[in-house]
Order: structure tokens, then C-alpha cells, then sequence
């Protein structure tokens, strides 16, 4: 699956299989909330990311095909951010103010963010050994 886009839809079936690791299309399906899609929406899109070769049938049982993902959840994670990174030039600072304006971006998710970054900072110069920029 190179760089493939995915539908919100897409996402959502992904997120399934990456809870359950293996799932029919029915054990998809009673994943979503009600109203849920109907299964032939479900079974269509899954199809459609398999051709995508975002998931595969494992095995059969019965009448019911086994999928699971190929495409690893943080994977997919960093590509959709990229993706959306792009619609603010890149920058993740337009976004940041953009989730804030929404309500979506708190104080507490901020100072968390700052300890994420202050950790990955100490473990990039940790790893770049003693002495060096």
C-alpha cells in the first residue's frame, strides 16, 4: 500500500481489525455504533482495501472470510498526519491554533505536548553521544 488515501470509512474498519487483529466482515460491522453501515457497505469497502492491499483474507470459516490488517496502525497514523500537515503548509503551529479555535487543544494537552518534547529532545541528544550539538 504505497500511498494510498484512505476514506474515513476506510479508517474506521481499519481501526476494527487493528482492535480485534482478525475480524469477518459481521464481527466489522457490530464494531461500528448504531446506526451502523449495512453489511454490503462494510463488505464493499473491505474488498476495496484489500485491493489497496491494506488488509488480507487470513482464512475461511463457513461462509465467512477472516481479514485482517497489513498496514500498521502507527504507520497509517503518520501518513494521515502528513497528509494533514500539508493543508496548514506544513507547519504544525497553523494546526495547533486551528484544534485550539475548535476547543479541541487544552492547557493540559498543551504541557503534555511540551513533556513529549522535552523528552524526545533529552533522548535525540542521549543518542548522539556526550559532547556533541
Amino acid at each position: 500500500m504505497a500511498h494510498t488515501k484512505l476514506t474515513k470509512l476506510e479508517l474506521q474498519i481499519l481501526e476494527a481489525l487493528w482492535s480485534h487483529g482478525k475480524a469477518s466482515i459481521r464481527e466489522i460491522q457490530e464494531d461500528f455504533p448504531a446506526p451502523r453501515p449495512a453489511y454490503t457497505t462494510i463488505q464493499t469497502t473491505v474488498y476495496r482495501l484489500e485491493g489497496k492491499k491494506a488488509v488480507r483474507r487470513v482464512r475461511k470459516i463457513g461462509n465467512a472470510d477472516i481479514f485482517e490488517p497489513t498496514v500498521a496502525r502507527d504507520i497509517t497514523r503518520h501518513r494521515l498526519l502528513d497528509e494533514i500537515l500539508s493543508f496548514f503548509g506544513g507547519r504544525a503551529q497553523p494546526m495547533m491554533a486551528q484544534l485550539a479555535e475548535a476547543g479541541k487543544l487544552t492547557l493540559d494537552d498543551v504541557r503534555e505536548l511540551e513533556r513529549t518534547i522535552k523528552a524526545l529532545d533529552r533522548q535525540r541528544k542521549s543518542e548522539r553521544g556526550p559532547g556533541t550539538k
